[in-house]
């Protein structure tokens, strides 16, 4: 019979859920390098198409609430990653991550897995399960599940995690990059344990060949603790700005200073509350047996500072692999463009344009991908800041998400309050919108070539009413249509033009149609 070490010797077959998300999509190919075969579970796996290891990885269709899809991820596996939770998705996340616990856990003794990898939450000592952010509580109990489990699990709880594109580096970065004076909660005085996000992909990938006989939770975490105050201040040093004023304002309560952080920073209140409720407790390391399993090389952890500058550099070099909105927003619509003719989905607005362009297609596609995030939209900036504020205001997105990349857009990217649902290279990009709205809605980009050569742009926005709100939403809004979609359109070809032939005027766009709403079978 094999050893533990001669097992730990395989090339080992890992299951990563949650492979669509921030650290999921950095473990994957982790995972890959280190030697092992890799399959992802997933809602939808086109998200994970434009991924450089997509080609490298199985994917599976299906969901941690879908006792079947676990069932089919869970062939032949010998280690499972458990990287989702339902925060934010309704007041019963707390049921839905119990839930879906419960059945990873069991498909995966059913399935003979070896072990079971969860990151958690660093909880404070001393303080009751109770007492803890619904947050935390809910990151405890899935640990617990799995430690209770027949399956062998290892469970890493960890504190604030500091890297490119984190939803706790950018919430840090904005905080400190934008206020030089802060008018602060009083949880900025409060102990933490940071920890590099290069340290938590190297503990998750070590914790694969763990023995056996290992079955417990792990606490890790940076050398450092810090206030978040102190983060802020070192923050400033190692970005290269001023000192930072901070005056602390006892009265600021986890939900107040939730829209506080969600109006300053690009991360939604509906995210930040989770985060700045899990300071209001110390969350310091009590141990780093960790080490035993997955010893540390040389200035391992990463520093603070070491950190920091790491993922400041991914930042300023745009190499930043995921972003904490890598993952679908909770609640955010997730329908597919319709295109089947018998379509049953009832009315569908359309605002089409289409206009010659003075530039080469791949000119043309260059604007086309490169556009949101700090190049905005070519169209009435105050139109789109104002619909940003009031996303914002009633508990979307917004605009300040931005690009993961300055240049390049991948199936699944967050991109302001839209997401990337198709790209076609030099062709097409297909935007779903994310922002509050009494329906679903598209944005389509095309670069055509037409019979004599020439290069044609094609836009279309597209909206599926919800309701008699839905309807008179659109209707509301479509006198603006000619200034904000035509404008987009006109100021896309000009930019392409002009990046060829500087000061030659663009041509003229061409309205095609603003259609009447398409009913079932009319498509």
């Amino acid at each position: 019979m094999a050893t533990d070490e001669q097992r730990n010797a395989e090339r080992l077959h890992c299951l990563v859920t949650g492979a669509s998300g921030y650290i999921g999509g950095r473990l994957v190919p982790e995972l890959l390098e280190a030697g092992h075969r890799v399959r992802c579970l997933v809602r939808s796996p086109a998200k994970l198409r434009d991924h450089p290891w997509a080609p490298d990885a199985d994917k599976v269709q299906g969901d941690v609430t879908d006792p079947h899809s676990v069932a089919e991820a869970m062939r032949d596996v010998d280690v499972a990653y458990y990287l989702v939770h339902a925060l934010g998705s309704g007041a019963d996340f707390e049921d839905t991550d119990r839930r879906a616990a419960r059945i990873f856990a069991q498909q995966a003794h059913a399935a003979g897995v070896r072990r079971i990898v969860y990151l958690g939450g660093l909880t404070p000592r001393g303080v009751s399960e109770q007492a803890l952010s619904p947050h935390l509580r809910s990151r405890a109990e899935v640990g617990r599940i799995f430690l209770d489990s027949p399956v062998p699990a290892t469970v890493l709880r960890a504190a604030v995690v500091i890297g490119s594109g984190s939803a706790s580096f950018e919430m840090l970065r904005y905080l400190t990059e934008r206020l030089p004076v802060m008018v602060t909660p009083s949880w900025v005085h409060t102990r933490t344990q940071p920890i590099g996000v290069r340290d938590v992909l190297r503990y998750l990938v070590g914790s694969a060949t763990m023995p056996g006989t290992v079955d417990r939770a792990f606490d890790v975490g940076g050398p450092d603790v810090l206030t978040y105050r102190e983060m802020m201040r070192r923050y400033a040093v190692v970005g290269g700005l001023r000192r930072r004023i901070i005056v602390p304002v006892p009265v600021l309560t986890p939900r107040l200073s939730s829209h506080w952080v969600g109006l300053v920073t690009p991360v939604p209140a509906s995210i930040a509350r989770p985060l700045t409720e899990s300071l209001r407790h110390e969350v310091v390391c009590q141990e780093h047996d960790i080490a035993q399993y997955v010893p540390d090389p040389p200035g391992r952890p990463l520093p603070f500072d070491e950190a920091l500058a790491l993922a400041l550099q991914r930042v300023r070099e745009a190499q930043v692999a995921t972003r904490w909105s890598s993952a679908s927003v909770p609640g955010a619509p997730s329908d597919p463009l319709p295109t089947d003719p018998d379509w049953a989905g009832g009315s569908l607005y359309q605002d089409e344009r289409e206009l010659p362009v003075n530039a080469s297609a791949e000119a043309l596609w260059k604007v086309v991908e490169g556009i949101g995030g700090d190049n905005g939209w070519y169209s009435f900036p105050l139109a789109w800041a104002i619909r940003g504020w009031l996303d914002r205001f009633v508990g979307g997105v917004g605009l300040r998400r931005g690009r993961r990349d300055a240049e390049r857009l991948r199936v699944g990217d967050s991109l302001d309050f839209w997401r990337v649902e198709e790209i076609d290279p030099g062709r097409l990009l297909r935007l779903r919108a994310e922002m509050r709205l009494p329906g679903l809605a598209w944005l389509e980009m095309c670069v055509e070539t037409d019979p004599a050569g020439r290069t044609r742009y094609r836009q279309r926005a597209l909206f599926h009413p919800r309701g008699l709100l839905g309807h008179a939403y659109w209707w509301s809004v479509s006198p603006f249509h000619a200034i904000v979609f035509g404008g987009m359109a006109r100021n896309i070809t000009q930019a392409a033009a002009k990046g060829l032939t500087a000061r030659k005027p663009a041509q003229r766009y061409r309205r095609i149609r603003h259609r009447r709403p398409l009913r079932s079978g009319q498509r």
